[in-house]
């Protein structure tokens, strides 16, 4: 086995408890290795992705890649694995780097910390192969992982893609084009805060029923600092309320499309749960 579980800082199996007074059990972590443990994740990724979905990463590419190069790290509630995180070696611009093919975790999980624990350990195991830069994809219109990215994390983000991966079978994306932002997480940079004072407004979210519409779209606005509004919700729209998904894809596309390819990036994302709402920060 490729030698970099042995030369992380951070033991192969711990636990994070979550305060002095939680009785619940701690949360344990640990580098994946057998074929048990990579069934065990191909069990949790139809739980987690759902019914129909059939893009499933399977246990012989599990086993090559976490041998060759590739970070697989589960968490655990007791015996049960609740969460993991997988990345695959490789290139950019002819330097070895890290691609974060898929974060997952379970529901009942997911406001614990347990993906945010994830990608440390991740990061941690990146360094130790003297990587300093992992990349993913996620969906711009999840509010929540966007701010894990952004706010907790530090990712920066300058490239669209569109339709990514394709019609998806997951009941998660809905039909809905899987256009990603690609997520740089410079893991060796110290985290950088940008100030949005004084950013304009691309977009303006206004109430509609239960849902949020895109109004007011500015394609043409020179400021160095952009703010781009988005719904909470997005999951619940994609079944709710599936042609105003659709909406806001295609009013996102051409907003991030126009302002990526006009030198601008997203370094900050800012949540606000209480309004249900979220906004990019974009600067060029």
């Amino acid at each position: 086995m490729i030698g970099w579980t042995i030369a992380c800082n951070r033991p192969i199996d711990y636990a994070i408890t979550k305060s002095p007074n939680d009785q619940m059990p701690p949360v344990t972590y640990r580098d994946l290795h057998t074929l048990d443990e990579f069934a065990a994740v191909v069990a949790l990724e139809r739980e987690i992705w759902g019914p129909g979905y059939d893009e499933v990463v399977p246990v012989p590419i599990l086993a090559v890649t976490s041998h060759r190069g590739g970070i697989l790290v589960g968490a655990f509630d007791g015996d049960r694995m609740i969460g993991f995180v997988y990345s695959l070696p490789g290139i950019k611009h002819n330097r070895p780097t890290q691609w974060s093919h898929m974060l997952g975790v379970l529901d009942a999980f997911r406001s614990d910390g347990v993906g945010r624990e994830l990608k440390l350990l991740q990061r941690a195991r990146a360094l130790a192969m003297g990587i300093d830069l992992v990349e993913w994809t996620y969906d711009p219109m999840q509010a929540t992982n966007a701010h894990l990215n952004f706010a907790k994390l530090g990712v920066v983000v300058e490239e669209y893609g569109q339709n990514v991966y394709g019609q998806s079978g997951s009941p998660l994306h809905g039909g809905n084009p899987t256009d990603r932002f690609v997520a740089e997480w410079w893991i060796k940079k110290e985290r950088v805060r940008h100030d949005p004072a004084g950013a304009q407004r691309v977009n303006r979210l206004a109430p509609a029923g239960e849902w949020h519409v895109c109004a007011d779209v500015h394609l043409d606005l020179d400021a160095r600092r952009l703010m781009v509004e988005i719904p909470m919700g997005f999951t619940e729209m994609l079944s709710g309320a599936p042609d105003l998904a659709l909406d806001w894809r295609m009013a996102t596309r051409r907003i991030f499309t126009t302002y990526f390819g006009r030198g601008y990036r997203a370094v900050e994302f800012f949540l606000k749960r209480e309004a249900g709402t979220g906004a990019y920060l974009l600067v060029s």
